[in-house]
């Protein structure tokens, strides 16, 4: 199967291998969340992006492989669903950041703020603070260090999706902080070609939404 970023609930899984690093994308729960598991091919180290839901499947999809982490890319429900399951039956370390970790079920053992760096073997992923949505949400960007400079992937949680920001609510404030931040800190620094997984739905590019941020910005949602 060749990978598009479509996936659902009850559905397969669909796997894409990049330079040193190869994602496993599955929709899960019953608000059809996005959770990424990634392998690095040098070492086979496995890393989970949001444990959100249904732990037997995400359970099943780790394949009783080592899992060294698991990040949470923010702190709403539906998120870390699985969280607890998952690490007790992995013993995996918890990343989240230190924003949004006192609202999560279980206490990370790890936690990061903007400009940090998670390792998935030797794959680094780099932690972008994205405020808004929550206090703490957190994207991750990987570019295989440099290898993949034209097109890097960034996991962005519920901050960015295909057609806009992350939901804030219509709080004036909270849109103006996350629709800087992604001016800022993602559509300023990365380039057309970054492939964007979003926490829920189908995924994008930074190319196809950058035409849009005024219209974001302009609409306040």
């Amino acid at each position: 199967m060749s990978y598009t970023g479509n996936v659902s609930v009850g559905g397969p899984a669909q796997t894409r291998e990049l330079v040193g690093l190869t994602i496993t994308k599955v929709a899960v729960g019953p608000m059809d969340n996005n959770a990424y598991l990634l392998r690095c091919t040098n070492t086979g180290e496995l890393l989970l992006i949001d444990a959100a839901n249904e732990p037997e499947t995400l359970l099943n999809l780790i394949g009783g492989q080592p899992l060294a982490t698991i990040v949470t890319t923010h702190r709403h429900g539906d998120h870390w669903q699985a969280l607890e399951a998952v690490a007790k039956a992995t013993g995996a370390e918890t990343v989240a950041h230190v924003e949004d970790a006192p609202a999560l079920p279980l206490a990370p053992s790890e936690l990061v703020s903007h400009g940090d760096m998670i390792k998935v073997g030797d794959a680094p992923l780099t932690v972008i603070h994205l405020r808004g949505h929550t206090p703490g949400s957190i994207a991750l960007s990987y570019d295989a260090g440099g290898a993949l400079a034209d097109q890097p992937h960034l996991f962005t949680g519920d901050s960015l999706f295909p057609g806009g920001p992350g939901n804030t609510e219509n709080d004036p404030v909270r849109f103006s902080s996350l629709i800087t931040d992604l001016e800022d800190r993602i559509f300023a620094g990365l380039p057309d070609g970054t492939w964007v997984y979003p926490g829920h739905g189908g995924d994008t590019t930074i190319g196809a939404e950058r035409p849009h941020v005024p219209e974001w910005r302009a609409r306040g949602w």
